[in-house]
């Protein structure tokens, strides 16, 4: 893409206005046809509150709409929310033409459809180093480390943004729990088989549901066919409760799925408290067959407003709109994010499910903390025998007894008999419905995602291994065989790698932001579900995608947050990228898995994965604040009115505008790098005050880096900031793809690195 072309999508991203990310029933048709047949939900967004009181905050939105509408009645029944507390702005019930009245008002920075989105251990913690696990709360005196010192996260407050909590869970248990801090302003809300009372507890302090949006999207009425889910925050997906327990659920010990990956449950933050906000709904799909997860704008906007007054630490945000289109720019609504972020609470969001191919990482805002997923150091090895003795090993969640049948090819035609049999299918020719036929099991062979099977009768192998078996099909009269139980297998040599279903940079939308910008583990977690999980056992699950590694960086940012009260969201990011590992915890390389497996680099997995022991204490940051953001929006091109509308205050950019490679980013993205470019960054001390840091510099291939100066001296509590240059110059001849290299500062204890990524391009 060239520079003009870039600038003006960029021009057009803030134009429209930074746009987030990311009352029981209502009947909509009742309200709609007052105003008109036509109707739907837009999203008016009007920048940072004019009031402090949001009661005068809604009333001035009741009088915008009263003067589009002429009708104050008609005002009320369009008014869907009012956001009050974080950021001003609502949602309504317009024709088009309405919105686009609407949109030229003065006081208007953006209007936006109401859109749907969908949602994106007894192991992550020990693999990550996060203290051993106690066996019990007796001997929780044995933990150390980041849990002892912040006490579990006692203090902390997680929200979490998604389908709901089902509060019964053991894992939502206040066992231990001293009273709610008193500083939590929110609520728990009663519904539909959710008693307030009962259910919130010291654990589970907070219980919002947000249905009108959801509920426009589908027709206007709350039809239970199409939402198959409770008018309340109780659960019904599943996904909520699994993502919440991941972040702060409570110890829960002897916990397996069906005797896999046995022993005690724990959430990153096992003291926190959670705060769930449904925004998310168990909705029909459109062809039928099973239900998702949905969320549309409207709804995620309005928990975002309340997470903000609520006084939540960190918001988990396992949701996205899917890959980024450039026609479609105005998709990447995230401006209910940064508010929540300019008001210091940590965003954390889901990179997305659409790996492995490059430029398809979502939640790419510079204000989120976007997260991978990898693998863990587990695996679920199943052996195959076949009839002729050959030993053949796959990898599922099949829990036995013992298998022993017939074995039979499915090809493209499907015109095999296949009752009482195992089938071996290809995922070329897969999905094949198998329900109602009488399979026995499935051996599929596929490419490497990385994902559990849909039921335990699946079996997962490659390809070779799969074509080994179709040989012994093809080549036998009567091909029989024999699948024993999976069993669990922690340690070597199941080394982690970035999944396979993991979205990857560079990011489309600003090249020169890193993202993702840290992994952690999204393969095979367990954790509590709603009992109406489909396969759920027990009230807990293994499920995959970067909705797990997601909560998983929330938990460990709750701890931070507990032991570092005044840090920033992106001192925290900071933390957690330059001490990640670019190992694995016991040495071995870490690989993305793809078509081609390959060493993992920083589109891959950003800084690494997240190490939260080493985050503890990092010895240097690098800080952002609002200032830092301005001049993020002005080097993309925001107008200075719709900046100082976004945040309240009057803003003037500096001519010339700042460049986007001075962001301060834990990070180093040169995506058109011509001949030569120097940048800047700036450090915070963190660590002992008197520290003295010097430069290690590992270029990428083909590039020089130099830096300025080669030695930071911190000497006083006053002399905590340093800024420091760094120069790239190219040798390429010719443009080329991405290299990639690192720069650290170390003081002989602490080791503060950032990922280096830069792409030559050559002028004519």
């Amino acid at each position: 893409m060239n520079n003009s072309l870039q600038s003006s999508k960029l021009v057009l991203l803030l134009a429209i206005a930074l746009v987030l990310f990311l009352n029981t029933e209502l009947d909509f048709l009742t309200a709609a046809g007052a105003l008109d047949s036509d109707s739907k939900v837009y999203i008016v967004y009007l920048g940072e509150r004019e009031h402090d009181d949001p009661e005068l905050v809604t009333a001035s939105h009741h009088q915008m709409l009263e003067s589009l509408l002429q009708s104050k009645e008609d005002a009320q029944n369009s008014l869907i929310y009012s956001y009050q507390h974080g950021f001003s702005g609502f949602a309504a019930l317009l024709t088009s033409s309405q919105a686009k009245k609407i949109s030229e008002h003065p006081e208007v920075i953006h209007v936006i459809p109401n859109r749907i989105r969908k949602l994106k251990t007894t192991r992550a913690w020990d693999h990550l180093g996060l203290s051993p696990i106690p066996t019990s709360f007796s001997s929780l005196s044995s933990v150390k480390g980041l849990l002892h010192d912040t006490n579990l996260g006692s203090e902390a407050i997680i929200g979490v943004i998604d389908s709901g909590i089902w509060p019964e869970s053991k894992a939502v248990n206040d066992q231990g729990l001293g009273p709610i801090p008193k500083r939590w302003r929110g609520k728990c809300e009663p519904g539909e088989q959710f008693n307030a009372t009962i259910h919130c507890n010291n654990k589970l302090i907070g219980a919002r549901y947000y249905l009108n949006g959801v509920v426009d999207a589908i027709g206007g009425k709350f039809n239970r066919t199409i939402i198959q889910d409770f008018q309340s925050t109780r659960d019904a997906n599943g996904h909520g409760t699994h993502t919440a327990t991941i972040a702060g659920g409570s110890f829960v010990p002897n916990v397996s799925y069906f005797g896999l990956a046995q022993g005690l449950v724990r959430g990153g933050a096992p003291r926190a408290r959670i705060a769930s906000y449904k925004a998310c709904w168990n909705v029909m799909r459109d062809e039928g067959g099973g239900t998702d997860g949905r969320c549309t704008s409207a709804d995620m906007w309005k928990a975002f407003d309340d997470a903000i007054h609520d006084g939540v630490d960190v918001l988990s945000v396992s949701i996205g709109g899917g890959i980024p289109e450039d026609s479609e720019v105005d998709k990447l609504d995230y401006i209910a994010a940064f508010h929540a972020v300019a008001k210091g609470i940590t965003v954390v969001a889901a990179a997305g499910n659409e790996g492995p191919g490059a430029h398809t990482v979502d939640n790419v805002a510079p204000w989120l903390l976007t997260v991978a997923a990898t693998t863990l150091d587990r695996s679920f090895p199943t052996k195959i025998t076949l009839g002729n003795n050959q030993t053949l090993f796959a990898e599922s969640l099949f829990t036995g007894p013992e298998i022993s049948t017939s074995l039979a090819f499915l090809d493209s035609d499907h015109n095999v008999d296949v009752k009482g049999k195992t089938i071996l299918e290809f995922d070329s020719t897969h999905p094949s419905s198998i329900a109602g036929r009488g399979v026995v099991a499935v051996i599929l062979a596929k490419k490497p995602d990385d994902r559990p099977a849909p039921d335990n009768s699946y079996i997962f192998t490659d390809y070779e291994i799969g074509t080994h078996i179709l040989q012994y099909i093809r080549t036998t009269r009567s091909p029989t065989v024999r699948i024993s139980a999976a069993t669990t297998l922690t340690g070597q040599p199941a080394t982690p790698k970035v999944a396979a279903f993991s979205s990857r940079g560079p990011n489309s939308v600003s090249p020169a932001i890193l993202k993702p910008d840290i992994a952690a583990p999204g393969v095979s977690i367990l954790a509590a579900v709603s009992p109406l999980d489909p396969g759920a056992f027990n009230g807990f699950k293994l499920h995959s995608g970067t909705s797990m590694s997601t909560p998983v960086v929330s938990g460990i940012i709750a701890l931070l947050k507990s032991l570092h009260p005044k840090w920033s969201p992106a001192a925290m990011r900071s933390a957690l990228v330059t001490t990640a590992w670019r190992t694995s915890p016991s040495g071995e390389p870490i690989f993305a898995q793809g078509s081609n497996k390959k060493l993992a680099d920083p589109f891959d997995y950003g800084g690494g994965l997240v190490n939260p022991e080493k985050a503890a204490k990092p010895g240097l940051v690098y800080d952002m604040g609002i200032k830092d953001y301005i001049n993020y929006m002005c080097s993309a091109g925001y107008i200075d009115s719709s900046i100082s509308r976004v945040l309240g205050k009057k803003t003037k950019c500096t001519i010339p505008k700042p460049s986007i490679l001075d962001i301060n980013l834990p990070s180093i993205t040169i995506p058109n790098l011509e001949k030569e470019v120097t940048l800047t960054r700036t450090v915070t001390n963190v660590g002992p005050i008197k520290s003295v840091y010097k430069a290690v510099i590992e270029s990428p291939l083909g590039i020089t880096l130099t830096v300025n100066p080669t030695t930071l001296v911190f000497n006083s509590a006053a002399k905590r900031v340093l800024t420091f240059s760094v120069k790239a110059k190219t040798s390429h001849k010719v443009n080329s793809g991405y290299f990639f290299g690192s720069l650290t500062w170390t003081d002989g204890v602490h080791d503060v690195i950032i990922p280096v990524s830069v792409k030559t391009t050559i002028s004519m």
